[in-house]
């Protein structure tokens, strides 16, 4: 992690050194941009953070867990589908959710079906591309992701071969 500070870091200073003007205009919407999403982004966490808390964590280690079973997966594919949320807090998210018990496999599966399948977003990628392509690239996407699932779990031994 230091070392992407780092090369940040020493991005900027180039920017800075071959476009001053550009690069304090570049940080000035940076900034701007950044405190449009915060009070969004905070409040996300916080009922995160406040749902994490109120669930007991027998409750998830029995969904999500190890003790899920053949359920984990498929339970959290299907919400990671129907879930609308942005990567920068999705992710924390399945950090906290690994903390409390939840298995590298349902939380691939979980994040990778919600970057990839779009059931809420349907009505509008149908209207541009069609119900057919569509249906045919949520499928797809579901199924690349319950593979990726199977493979993560494999790879940190939560499934045997």
């Amino acid at each position: 992690m230091t070392g992407l500070y780092i090369a940040t870091a020493a991005a900027v200073i180039a920017s800075l050194i071959a476009s001053p003007v550009k690069t304090l205009r570049a940080v000035k919407m940076a900034a701007v941009r950044l405190a449009k999403v915060l009070p969004t982004f905070i409040v996300m966490m916080a009922l995160f953070a406040v749902g994490i808390t109120l669930i007991p964590q027998d409750v998830i280690h029995r969904m999500l867990g190890r003790e899920s079973g053949a359920w984990g997966l498929p339970a959290a594919a299907a919400i990671g589908s129907i879930t609308l949320m942005p990567g920068f807090i999705a992710f924390p998210l399945c950090g906290a959710l690994l903390r409390q018990g939840v298995t590298h496999m349902v939380l691939a599966g979980f994040t990778t079906t919600l970057m990839m399948v779009g059931v809420l977003t349907y009505p509008l990628e149908s209207r541009y591309f069609g119900a057919k392509v569509t249906i045919i690239r949520n499928v797809a996407a579901l199924v690349i992701a319950m593979l990726v699932a199977l493979v993560i779990g494999l790879v940190h031994g939560e499934l045997t071969p």
